[in-house]
């Protein structure tokens, strides 16, 4: 059972590059807690919500001191020092810190790349900014599949030759079609409501199968094979784990109907890419939209490069120009639970990280 007790006297440290309008909502919300906020410390934003900030900035000696001094003295983050694994392993010692809110809905990774010790993993809670995408993600994997349907990747070879085919041909009706979508987590069924909404009949994969309302179907990635045989479409929003590791493998392609679209929002290394390019040319896949890959950034000889019915996007299908917005909004519904020590949602999993 949580402490009853509400914690008094917090310190929240902006760790990475943050309007000023949604450092004053924070502040707002949380009248009572102090809000540490050193703007010519941190990296301008190349664009909205680029957590990193301008690679080009660097702080003199005075700042750097100045910047850990700020983060050393807090008890919550609002991201990782300097948006990296070697920032949050440096902030992990500290003390102070109790929590910190990481910006990426996959953190685990860099919680991972940190090599923290189970002590400090045990002492600091780090949740992700997991719904917060899900989004811009579902409506960029619903382009993809009507990029599938609509042959969008030859009316722009068509266009780039100034071809105007003699023969008009048609194309795929989304309404009725059949959509798998591998991860029914917050990305999978936002992407399943804009499915559901354009008229596809949408079944899925979930660790914990049980009936789920308006999904036709729900199994585990073990019945995955007979799953994909009636899709017309398959969008993956699977994270990367050893247990996700290639499921979508040459046996998974061969399943397949031909002409099946697959799209590609969770993690790469969900995806057998050699197996992937076998099932293009023999059409089990008509058309891929990938987001991400096993390498990032995909090596510059990879054939997806230059494959006509592959669409690579390099990793930016969750952003969106509201994104510092909504994961302001989360952060200061966190620090209200926080505050009266209730549990926090979407805490990085400190053995599998995810």
């Amino acid at each position: 059972m949580m402490n009853s007790m509400a914690v008094e006297n917090l310190t929240v440290a902006i760790a990475t590059p943050l309007e000023p309008e949604n450092v004053e909502r924070i502040r707002a919300a949380h009248p009572n807690v102090t809000v540490l906020y050193e703007p010519d410390l941190l990296p301008p934003e190349r664009f909205p919500a680029d957590h990193s900030g301008d690679p080009s900035f660097e702080r003199t000696a005075q700042q750097e001191a100045r910047y850990w001094s700020m983060l050393e003295g807090a008890n919550v983050l609002y991201g990782f020092p300097n948006e990296n694994a070697p920032g949050l392993a440096r902030i992990a010692t500290s003390q102070n810190l109790q929590w910190i809110q990481a910006m990426a809905a996959g953190a685990g990774g860099a919680v991972k790349a940190a090599n923290l010790s189970p002590e400090v993993l045990s002492r600091i809670t780090i949740t992700t900014s997991s719904g917060v995408h899900a989004l811009p993600l579902a409506e960029f994997a619903l382009m993809g599949v009507f990029n599938g349907f609509k042959r969008t990747a030859e009316l722009a070879q068509d266009q780039a030759n100034r071809h105007w085919p003699t023969l008009r041909t048609p194309t795929r009706l989304v309404s009725n079609a059949n959509l798998v979508i591998t991860g029914l987590g917050e990305i999978g069924m936002e992407t399943a409501r804009l499915a559901r909404a354009v008229g596809m009949r949408v079944s899925g994969t979930k660790r914990s199968v049980a009936p789920i309302d308006g999904i036709n179907r729900v199994t585990s990635t073990t019945e995955l094979s007979d799953l994909v045989s009636t899709a017309d479409a398959v969008i993956n929003t699977l994270p990367g784990t050893p247990y996700t590791d290639k499921i979508f493998s040459t046996e998974i392609f061969d399943a397949m109907k031909p002409g099946t679209v697959l799209v590609n929002v969770g993690r790469g290394t969900v995806i057998d890419e050699d197996a992937l390019l076998v099932a293009l040319e023999n059409g089990q896949v008509s058309y891929a939209c990938l987001d991400v890959f096993a390498t990032e950034p995909l090596p510059t000889d990879s054939p997806l490069w230059k494959h006509p019915r592959v669409m690579v996007s390099p990793h930016t299908s969750a952003l969106s120009t509201a994104e510092n917005r909504l994961i302001t909004d989360l952060f200061i519904k966190n620090l209200g639970l926080f505050q009266q020590r209730q549990p926090l949602p979407h805490t990085v999993d400190p053995v599998h990280f995810y």
